[in-house]
């Protein structure tokens, strides 16, 4: 059995629809679909989920949102009448439209693009519709309950062999709408996979898999075929961003493997995303890496005999409820690397903290770091790695501030000046690849 979840991208308009249930229907194992409300279908055009958000909002202050939800309840007429469906959607426009009136929450708001589309697209392919609101758990505060979610997920499987669900979004104790983060369909996708025990969750969207850099710096980037689960997480983490964080870990403790497949593209074979992935010895997977980084260095004299030095200084951005990215240090140093966004406005309060804290001989703040991740399990025991990753930003002539290598030996960490970024990303990628053509 299959599970398949279908981006904004793949279900923008009839026509993408068309092709994807084309998809479901080319293998009988595809039983299960989770969809995303309709993307953007050109590039002024406006997501489903923001124009509710917008009527929402226009809800609550008591102003007239006719024109958005117009323009909202004719982009899925439009949809079901360029489909030939014969399907009355009007009851649940009309719910809408009160509830919005009676100022409903942007939980509540947001969830009804996948609830209309998952609609949609049940009657196209003939499978039973099932609402996420009954089947994905949330607590009072909003975070997944899991294991709760996917028992309920496992027994409206076993009813409903062909089913389509909403993606994004289920419901708290008390009955009300609570969605996850922005692509949280994936989410959705990965639970359902792992309570039908499916053989494969596959993930449809508009490109054929995850590049090993970013298309905007590296134009012609690759696309990685196989990824490890921990690899993945380390891409994501420094800006990859093709699937949604949090879908991971339903589906990597069962070992269930993701694929991320192109909608438009169905033959590609795009990325695999599993437990173990064949690997060359010395070769990286993937690089990745995002701006907007600052520094705190601290500076002092026999620092390294100070017992709790490093504590007490992390102590200080605790009580500012601030988190950190990385903490090189030598003998008399010791830097934290934040992103800049946890300092700004609190430059004063780090400083005056540190300085009662640890009494430093020097203590100052740097912005304007880019942090770049290059990852891969064939670096694991391959000499030459880092010398390589190094020699490849020295022909760039581009200056290393920042070193950091997880204790897994998958990834090294390098920190460079901002306006060196799209150099050094590029610089990297061209040092390895060039062994692999």
């Amino acid at each position: 059995m299959i599970v398949c979840k279908f981006g904004g991208t793949s279900m923008a308009d009839a026509k993408c629809i068309r092709a994807a249930a084309d998809i479901v229907r080319a293998d009988k194992a595809r039983r299960y679909v989770v969809v995303s409300a309709p993307g953007k279908r050109h590039g002024k055009d406006e997501k489903i989920t923001d124009l509710l958000l917008r009527c929402q909002k226009q809800g609550v202050r008591k102003l007239d949102f006719s024109a958005s939800f117009i323009a909202l309840k004719d982009r899925f007429c439009r949809i079901v009448a360029d489909l030939g469906l014969q399907l009355d959607l009007e009851g649940d426009f009309d719910a809408l439209e009160q509830a919005l009136r009676d100022g409903a929450s942007p939980d509540y708001a947001a969830s009804r693009g996948e609830y209309f589309n998952a609609r949609i697209f049940a009657a196209l392919l003939g499978f039973d519709f099932l609402d996420a609101k009954d089947l994905v758990a949330f607590d009072e505060k909003g975070a997944l309950l899991m294991d709760e979610t996917i028992a309920r997920l496992a027994e409206a499987m076993k009813k409903h062999t062909r089913a389509v669900i909403p993606g994004f979004y289920g419901s708290r104790p008390d009955g009300s709408v609570c969605t996850f983060s922005r692509g949280g369909s994936d989410v959705t996708g990965s639970l359902a996979a792992a309570a039908g025990k499916a053989e494969l969750y596959e993930n449809w969207t508009d490109v054929s898999g995850i590049l090993m850099a970013d298309p905007r710096v590296v134009r012609d980037a690759r696309t990685i075929p196989a990824v490890t689960y921990q690899e993945l997480r380390e891409l994501s983490y420094m800006g990859a961003t093709v699937l949604h964080e949090d879908a991971v870990f339903p589906v990597s403790s069962r070992g269930i493997p993701i694929r991320i497949c192109n909608t438009k593209r169905p033959s590609d074979p795009g990325t695999l995303i599993a437990s173990e992935a064949p690997c060359k010895m010395g070769t990286i997977t993937g690089i990745a890496g995002k701006k907007g980084f600052s520094a705190i260095h601290v500076d002092k004299d026999r620092m390294n005999a100070e017992i709790g030095f490093g504590r007490r200084v992390l102590s200080v951005l605790e009580d500012l409820n601030m988190s950190f990215e990385h903490l090189p240090s030598g003998i008399d140093t010791l830097s934290v690397f934040l992103e800049t966004s946890e300092v700004k406005g609190k430059e004063n309060e780090i400083l005056s903290g540190i300085q009662a804290a640890v009494k430093p001989d020097r203590v100052h703040i740097v912005n304007g770091y880019a942090l770049i991740a290059v990852v891969g399990r064939g670096m694991r025991h391959a000499p030459g790695t880092a010398a390589r990753l190094f020699s490849g930003l020295a022909k760039a002539g581009i200056n290393v501030d920042m070193i950091d290598q997880g204790s897994s030996q998958i990834n090294i960490i390098v920190g460079v000046e901002e306006k060196d970024y799209e150099r050094a990303l590029e610089a990297i990628y061209r040092e390895f690849i060039p062994v692999e053509l």
